[in-house]
């Protein structure tokens, strides 16, 4: 079985969002290696001054988001009446297709604040769907444990772990993904079989891993070359997230919230969207 070695490590960058909520994020909209993701955004503080104004109403067109908090709750709410507050260890899931207007607020609790939300792109075909949302709190995430201080949390698609594979609650996407989070004390292994047309990649949000000799660490995305096997060992107490998926080989045209695949299709969002007739 081919193991997938590291082709490029990324650094994550220090940057605001919203109502000048700080973050780390690391972002790929033309860089093929990404897709189908395209954008990775650390919240992590101590300091309700770093997120107290969140995220106020605001829309996107053409692409998903999926949420995910290990401390601090999330409240969503949008224009089709969902609202949801995750809880420490929750995810929650939006397809904005054609247009959604929503707000996100984060709020801390035990002292800190510690999530992510990743940007996932939609094919062609499926961004003018209707707008989904979903969420899964903690008890819903398929956890698979692989040792003392080593577990596998997997929110998205399926995924082959020692022979067993195991299958996260949100399955119904617009593109086939596998996104997990590994959390392990030092000196422990996973390893995984990866679906071959997916492409791979790993954020290191807490410790060092190492990955065939090379090593990532906290705040570093490593971009895998294609291949079946995964293999990872962590030199320290780490949180690591996986994200996987196939590829959207199309055009990629990012403006603010609008993802689409040309500037005629942006204009045209940012005209719906001033208009009143995003949604």
């Amino acid at each position: 079985m081919a193991i997938r070695h590291i082709k490029q490590i990324i650094q994550s960058h220090p940057s605001s969002d919203g109502d000048g909520v700080k973050i780390q994020r690391v972002h790929g909209f033309n860089n093929n290696s990404f897709s189908p993701f395209l954008m990775i955004d650390e919240l992590k503080s101590i300091s309700p001054d770093d997120y107290i104004g969140g995220f106020p109403p605001h829309p996107h067109r053409g692409i998903e988001t999926l949420t995910y908090m290990l401390n601090g709750h999330f409240q969503h709410k949008d224009h089709m009446g969902n609202v949801g507050e995750l809880r420490d260890g929750g995810a929650q899931w939006m397809s904005a297709g054609k247009g959604v207007i929503h707000s996100e607020m984060p709020m801390m609790t035990d002292g800190s604040l510690h999530g992510f939300q990743i940007w996932i792109n939609l094919p062609a075909a499926k961004k003018m769907q209707p707008a989904q949302y979903t969420d899964f709190q903690p008890e819903m995430i398929t956890e698979k444990v692989l040792g003392d201080n080593n577990l596998v949390r997997l929110i998205s698609g399926d995924l082959t772990i020692q022979g067993e594979t195991i299958k996260g609650p949100l399955q119904q996407t617009g593109v086939p993904t596998a996104i997990a989070d590994w959390q392990a004390a030092k000196g422990k292994q996973f390893t995984s079989c990866l679906n071959p047309d997916f492409q791979a990649m790993l954020y290191v949000y807490k410790g060092a891993i190492e990955v065939e000799g090379q090593t990532v660490s906290t705040g570093q995305l490593a971009l895998l070359d294609h291949g079946e096997g995964l293999a990872i060992t962590s030199n320290e107490d780490s949180g690591v997230l996986l994200l996987a998926g196939i590829p959207i080989n199309e055009p990629v045209v990012h403006y603010g919230p609008f993802v689409m695949n040309s500037m005629e299709e942006i204009e045209q969002a940012v005209q719906d969207y001033q208009q009143g007739q995003l949604v």
